[in-house]
This record gives structure tokens, C-alpha cells and sequence, in this order.
């Protein structure tokens, strides 16, 4: 494999300042002892704890409950707990190794793959279709990467990079950046640059800020992406209520969002609440200095304020 990003100075991207070590030992990186409260009590959970605290594969089940209430959220915990298992020692202490027994077992034996069909499907996004239809998007298809990899010993991360969701995995002479969503393959930096590039005013990206935008991803800014692929894809088919759901789930991870606020303000108005709508929309407009749309919404709530039967 190819495609090894070596940080330059500073950029703390190189192998030799993440861990370049021998991996953990399998205790050490599967999150068995995390907790993993009752269905009433998960987002409230989730409001609230500490990053290193979340089940990742846990907490994105528990996005998936939301639309599929009665979904046994252990039983596909275990699923991917025995595809870790299998690889167990695979690696023998090589990343590289481990690696290639990895994609090998999710995308040749498991056929796990890139929706390429059907893309904007809302079931890419619930981790539970994900593991049943073996078909995903980035971002689903690398939290089931991630750990698989991770109970078998890969330190590998989450990439929150512009477009795509991407992994990444320290190696010896740099950083390998891989793409879930094309069988695992690696990209090298010309390809990372191309890709960025649209996504930042069309300018030229530089090594420090290609460094940047491949910090690893937080568990929450992970689960705040899934959700965000999800508000848009029902704000899309204008199933509000969904869309709604998603704004309010955004909201509980991460509060201080004056643009998530604003969107559920939005929501709200599309399923008639004007008085929760008017809540968060003026809790957006109090912002100093005033939001650049704030003309835009503040018409909208007198329009939805002068036509009746909507005031709930």
C-alpha cells in the first residue's frame, strides 16, 4: 500500500508522534467497561459525557434507534465484536499486515461496500442497515472499520475531512489516510489536496493545513456528522419531522451550535410549533454580531407568526 502523508514540522503528523509504539494490547482498546445506559437514559447520556467515555458503535446504534425503536443494540454490538475477534493477532505486531487482514475480511469475505447505487439512502446512515445490507456511506461504513480494527489491535482514527469521512493509521514513516467508502484503499497527498481544494474556496491547499484537516475526529463531532448527513437527506425528501428529530438530536450533543439551533427553529416553523420555533430563533438572533441571515429568519417568523392556526 501507498500513500503514507509524512507531516512536516509541527504538524504532529508523523508516525513518530502518534504512538508509533507496539499496538495496545486487546483489553486496551475494545470498550466493553464503557457505559451503557438504559434506552430512556441514553441521550441524556450523551449530553453529557466525557468523549472518552462514548461507545462510539453504541452511541451510533442509539442514533438508529430512533428509527428503528425495538433494535437490539447488543446483539450488533456483538456482530462486530466477533469480526474483531477474528483478527486477533493478525498483524503480529505490523500495522501494515493487520491492515490488509482487516479489508480483507470487511470488504472481500464480509462485502462491505460503498453505496454507490443509491448513495442518499437514509438506511447508508443507520448503522444497523449498514451491518444487515452490507452497504454504507463513508462515514457508517469507517465507525464499522474503526472498530473492527481497533479490538483487533489498529490504532486507526476517524478523519472528519471535507466531502468524505476518512480513517487514518499512524505507520512508521507517516500517516496512512484510507477511504471506507472504496475498500480501504490508501490516497496519497496529491489526491487529499484535489479533494480538499473545492471545499475551501477553491484554493490551493497547503502541507500545514492538509495537516490540519487530518486531526483525528472526536467521537462526538463523528456522531454530529452522521446526523448532519441525516437532517440534510430529510430535509431533502421534506420529511420534516425526521429533520426535526435529527436538529434536536444535534442540539443534545452539542449545544452551543447557533446554526443547529437556527435549523431547528426552521424545522419547527415547517411543522407548525411557532413557539418553539420562535424559542430558538431568537436565541439565534441574539448573537453578537448578528448572524449574516438574520434578516432572512427574522421575516420568516413574522410571516409564520401572521398566519393562523399555526400558533402552537
Amino acid at each position: 500500500m501507498t500513500g503514507a502523508w509524512h507531516g512536516t514540522g509541527g504538524t504532529g503528523l508523523h508516525a513518530g508522534t502518534l504512538d508509533s509504539g507496539a499496538c495496545p494490547p486487546y483489553e486496551e482498546v475494545v470498550d466493553s467497561h464503557l457505559p451503557r445506559p438504559a434506552p430512556e437514559r441514553a441521550w441524556e447520556f450523551l449530553r453529557t459525557a466525557r468523549d472518552e467515555d462514548i461507545p462510539l458503535v453504541w452511541a451510533a446504534l442509539t442514533i438508529a434507534r430512533d428509527e428503528y425503536p425495538d433494535l437490539d443494540i447488543a446483539a450488533y454490538e456483538r456482530r462486530i465484536a466477533e469480526w474483531g475477534e477474528r483478527l486477533r493477532g493478525a498483524g503480529d505486531g505490523d500495522p501494515m499486515q493487520g491492515l490488509r487482514a482487516l479489508n480483507a475480511l470487511l470488504f472481500d469475505e464480509l462485502g462491505m461496500s460503498g453505496n454507490q447505487q443509491d448513495y442518499y439512502d437514509p438506511r447508508n446512515s443507520y448503522l444497523n442497515e449498514v451491518l444487515d445490507r452490507r452497504l454504507g456511506i463513508p462515514i457508517s461504513l469507517g465507525v464499522v472499520q474503526m472498530d473492527v480494527a481497533q479490538r483487533a489491535g489498529l490504532p486507526l482514527q476517524g478523519v472528519s475531512f471535507p466531502g468524505h469521512f476518512l480513517v487514518s493509521l499512524p505507520v512508521d514513516d507517516g500517516l496512512l489516510v484510507l477511504d471506507p467508502f472504496s475498500r480501504g484503499r490508501s490516497i496519497d497527498v496529491h489526491e487529499l489536496k484535489t479533494r480538499a481544494k473545492p471545499h475551501v474556496g477553491d484554493q490551493d491547499i497547503q502541507d500545514e493545513q492538509l495537516s490540519e484537516l487530518l486531526e483525528p475526529a472526536s467521537k462526538r463531532a463523528i456522531l454530529a456528522r452522521m446526523l448532519r448527513n441525516l437532517k440534510a437527506l430529510y430535509v431533502e425528501k421534506e420529511d420534516w419531522a425526521r429533520a426535526l428529530r435529527c436538529a434536536d438530536r444535534l442540539l443534545l450533543l452539542d449545544p452551543a451550535q447557533p446554526e443547529e439551533r437556527r435549523d431547528r427553529g426552521l424545522l419547527y416553523l415547517r411543522v407548525g410549533h411557532v413557539a418553539a420555533a420562535r424559542g430558538d430563533l431568537c436565541a439565534y438572533l441574539s448573537q453578537v454580531p448578528p448572524p449574516n441571515d438574520a434578516r432572512k429568519v427574522r421575516d420568516l417568523m413574522l410571516q409564520a407568526a401572521r398566519e393562523p392556526g399555526r400558533l402552537n
